[in-house]
């Protein structure tokens, strides 16, 4: 059985070490079911002149939240790889007034697929689809690709 609760600590320790930015942004793991990643970063660290969500911090947590996910699910199955982002597209679609929350499912058959072709050739690409609600409507939506490697030793 895997436990989510610790690798949700590693994954955030791991952003607040490797990547310098999330730790002031306050960028934490809020949840993880096995499929679906949510994570967070409150308002105050991240707004612009406007009193809403700066649109650099809505991309870097979306971008994390890819990041994690890919992360979390070689994990689950006690796989190392190198996880970056190769290309994203980002729509604002409204403002973000209150804290940054993001959600990640990857879908489980592009995983598996990605998967195979990973452990077939030691690289692979995965396209996740990551959203930001305000309101009850889709505020942002982040769609990204991340190529996972082998890492070097």
């Amino acid at each position: 059985m895997t436990n989510f609760a610790e690798l949700c600590a590693e994954l955030q320790a791991t952003w607040h070490h490797d990547i310098p930015p999330t730790a002031p942004m306050a960028v934490a793991v809020a949840g993880y079911d096995g499929q679906t990643l949510t994570v967070q970063a409150p308002l105050a660290p991240n707004r612009n002149l406007h009193g809403t969500a700066f649109a650099g911090s809505l991309y870097s947590v979306c971008v994390l939240a890819g990041w994690g996910a890919t992360w979390l699910m070689l994990r689950q199955r006690e796989l190392a790889g190198t996880v970056v982002v190769a290309d994203s597209r980002i729509e604002y679609r409204k403002a973000v007034a209150g804290d940054i929350v993001c959600r990640c499912a990857p879908e489980p058959d592009n995983f598996e697929a990605a998967l195979a072709e990973f452990l077939r050739s030691g690289r692979a690409r995965l396209a996740l689809t990551c959203t930001i609600e305000s309101a009850g409507k889709t505020a942002v939506a982040f769609e990204g690709s991340y190529a996972i490697r082998t890492p070097r030793r």
